[in-house]
């Protein structure tokens, strides 16, 4: 029951609880009576004063495995298909159960190895942990000695351990292994071209995504390679026994894993480290061709985290692009961060925000001329505090603009002749890669770069045969053969 004293209060009426208040002090201050607290009296601004509601009693059912329509409303199902597609997708999810998992899973087929030089080794004192992250690490250590990630160690390596801040608040546990990157062998096996991916994937009518389970943890390590990979932590001295976030080494041998198993599936499946895409032009072969890398996956001892799968989608968003259709486009969120970008200050940010803006490159024509007057910005003898010009205000303003006109391309269709244009100014050079679809030009992509010194005092015929000259050398992915 509330006290309402005064008439002007006439928000508490909305305050029930197991309060009372006592008296006002004043016009908007209450001293309220709180059985049961510390304090038994009060001082409160009517702002603080929340309307009160009865919580409904609830019980708390312990955490159980994923099984039957549980997994299928974690894994999302695209809205466009019609009601038997949907049917086949739930058929064949229920088949694949033992495949899906929230815990990381683990193979037999690879093990990661790290190589180093006869002699070395790294021990380093470990880093002093703030006594309000120590609950943290030991929680987070006894989540990874429970999945088997890592065990108790008597190495004579020790790494340090990072606790780095993320975005929603909460603490990422880290390891620092640049010492013991120094000292072990690089692998160079490459990364897929993130553009030749996209545009694998652009023409694809059903798209579906599995994304690994801490893709990483899902490959052991190799004997003699866990304890290289000891660290300190206060609950003491432990291990890995799978590949660790952190090791130069560890986005080579997992690429290369994928890029193995997937093999039999290339013509229809990619892999970028632990996100596999499965494209194809028609339902009628689409599930079979996702069944049979689920199939793979099983064989491998791989899992997909559910919650992060998608299956039979027309678009969807992947390495920053959002893909199918035939278009291939730019996310929105990564448009709306650019749109919302502050003016900088500083020569790394310059540097941050062309880096943000020239991964859509592709979408801007003539990006290099129109940036030139912020990659001016960032010569190396210049002050690192930057001088923001009005020719430095309208690049920045005109990127923007670019980008967030919701620009789309098209995706390539090698079957299809290609056309190419190319331009020169005084500052740059610039093409534009397209293709006819109907009886209109559509874009695939756009090119540019900016003239070197020597370059700019070249001829007008001269820029414009070096602008023919670099664009089809660049663009010989597209044009060659």
């Amino acid at each position: 029951m509330v006290l309402v004293l005064t008439a002007e209060s006439k928000l508490l009426a909305q305050w029930q609880g197991p309060y009372e208040v006592v008296e006002p002090v004043g016009e908007v201050t209450y001293n309220v009576w709180q059985p049961g607290r510390r304090k038994q009296e009060q001082i409160y601004h009517i702002n603080l004063l929340k309307p009160w509601h009865q919580r409904e009693a609830c019980v708390v059912a312990p955490e159980t495995p994923v099984q039957g329509n549980n997994m299928q409303e974690q894994i999302r199902i695209s809205t466009d298909l019609t009601p038997n597609q949907k049917k086949e997708v739930t058929e064949m999810i229920n088949q694949y159960q033992d495949v899906f998992s929230t815990k990381p899973g683990r193979t037999t087929k690879a093990y990661h190895h790290i190589i180093t030089d006869p002699g070395a080794k790294v021990t380093l004192r470990p880093y002093q942990v703030p006594a309000a992250k120590r609950e943290e690490i030991k929680a987070e250590v006894k989540r990874m000695l429970e999945l088997g990630v890592i065990k108790e160690s008597h190495s004579q390596w020790s790494s340090p351990i990072v606790l780095v801040p993320k975005p929603d608040g909460t603490t990422r546990f880290c390891n620092d292994f640049r010492w013991l990157n120094e000292r072990s062998k690089f692998d160079a096996y490459p990364i897929p071209h993130i553009d030749e991916l996209v545009d694998c994937l652009g023409n694809a009518r059903f798209l579906t995504t599995l994304d690994l389970t801490k893709g990483y943890w899902q490959i052991p390590l190799a004997k003699d390679a866990k304890e290289k990979t000891a660290f300190s932590t206060p609950e003491g001295l432990f291990q890995y026994t799978v590949l660790p976030f952190g090791l130069h080494g560890a986005p080579a041998t997992f690429q290369r894993f994928m890029d193995k198993l997937l093999r039999p599936h290339t013509s229809y499946a990619v892999a970028y480290l632990d996100d596999v895409i499965i494209h194809t032009p028609d339902w009628e072969t689409h599930l079979g061709k996702v069944e049979a890398v689920l199939d793979t996956l099983r064989w491998a001892g791989l899992t997909p985290n559910p919650a992060k799968c998608a299956i039979g989608l027309a678009e969807e968003k992947y390495l920053g692009y959002i893909v199918g259709r035939g278009m291939v486009k730019p996310q929105l969120n990564k448009l709306e961060a650019i749109q919302n970008w502050p003016r900088p200050n500083r020569k790394k940010q310059v540097q941050a925000f062309l880096g943000m803006v020239g991964y859509y490159r592709r979408f801007i024509p003539h990006f290099a001329t129109r940036a030139s007057p912020l990659t001016d910005l960032i010569k190396a003898r210049g002050p690192d505090m930057v001088k923001w010009t009005d020719a430095a205000e309208k690049a920045f303003l005109d990127l923007q603009t670019a980008l967030c006109s919701n620009p789309v391309l098209i995706a390539p269709d090698f079957n299809k002749e290609f056309i190419l244009q190319t331009d020169a100014s005084e500052v740059g050079l610039g093409a534009v890669l397209s293709q006819m679809v109907g009886d209109e030009v559509h874009p695939i992509l756009y090119l540019s770069r900016k003239l070197l010194p020597r370059e700019q005092k070249y001829a007008v015929v001269e820029r414009e045969c070096l602008a023919v000259k670099w664009a089809m050398e660049t663009l010989r992915y597209y044009l060659l053969g």
